[in-house]
């Protein structure tokens, strides 16, 4: 993202211009300086999103993200415009796969059944299960309960861009925030939230790899594929890996 992190033209006075003066080129300006933003959100996103899930309609919801972050962005805080927008742009894509119901009903049901069955296994154990104990209590082979994670790894992907925090509009945080080292661009005080407090301790007590792939794909922005080269296993097992962390912190969180 170099390309959006050094910006051809004067962004500071295309802000000083919009927000000061109203300059509605100025606006125009910013959204053709940061629409490949938007282009890279929706291709991250679209990279484990099943077929029938179109990049180009990602983009059309992404732009709706980016005009409201250009709307309410306050230049004169602590935070960089690109880690404000993508929130939003990742939120308003979201929000538009929401909305068309893309997620056919019976693998919500069965993200929901492994969702519950790991949240009864860590109440009972006192401790976050491991795969073949997951299995186990589903009554299912380990090959097959990994079938289950591929099936509803799409409904995993997205849990991370989930609001958590406040309810107010401008100051709510995902937990993408979180794991990608939000001390650096978030309002102090929203750190100290307690659901926070409770992700990061969610987080905390996932395996060593789990917390590796996460942060390896939030924070560094590595593919899965890459993370697999890394770790030296198959990209479908990092899909597999980091789907069962995000439904163990959703389990959790619940």
């Amino acid at each position: 993202m170099s390309n959006l992190e050094q910006p051809k033209i004067n962004t500071t006075l295309l802000w000083r211009n919009y927000k000061k003066n109203n300059d509605m080129r100025a606006r125009e300006l910013l959204i053709e300086q940061y629409t490949p933003l938007v282009k890279y959100v929706a291709g991250r996103l679209a990279m484990n999103m099943p077929s029938n899930v179109e990049i180009d309609d990602l983009e059309s919801y992404g732009i709706f993200g980016l005009l409201d972050a250009i709307e309410k962005y306050d230049e004169t805080r602590n935070v960089k415009f690109e880690t404000y927008a993508s929130t939003r742009i990742r939120g308003a894509i979201i929000d538009g796969l929401r909305a068309v119901d893309w997620v056919p009903r019976s693998v919500r049901s069965k993200a929901r059944r492994l969702e519950e069955q790991i949240q009864e296994l860590t109440n009972t154990l006192g401790r976050y299960p491991t795969d073949s104990e997951i299995a186990a209590a589903l009554d299912v082979s380990e090959e097959h309960y990994f079938e289950m994670l591929d099936e509803v790894k799409s409904t995993s992907l997205l849990s991370l861009d989930e609001n958590i925090g406040t309810e107010k509009s401008d100051d709510t945080i995902t937990m993408v925030d979180l794991v990608a080292d939000p001390n650096e661009d978030v309002d102090h005080q929203i750190l100290h939230h307690e659901s926070l407090e409770e992700l990061a301790a969610a987080i905390d007590e996932l395996s060593e790899r789990e917390r590796l792939v996460i942060s390896l794909y939030y924070h560094d922005d590595l593919t899965l594929k890459e993370i697999g080269h890394i770790l030296e296993v198959s990209e479908s097992r990092i899909s597999q890996i980091h789907t069962k962390a995000i439904l163990t912190l959703r389990s959790k969180l619940r």
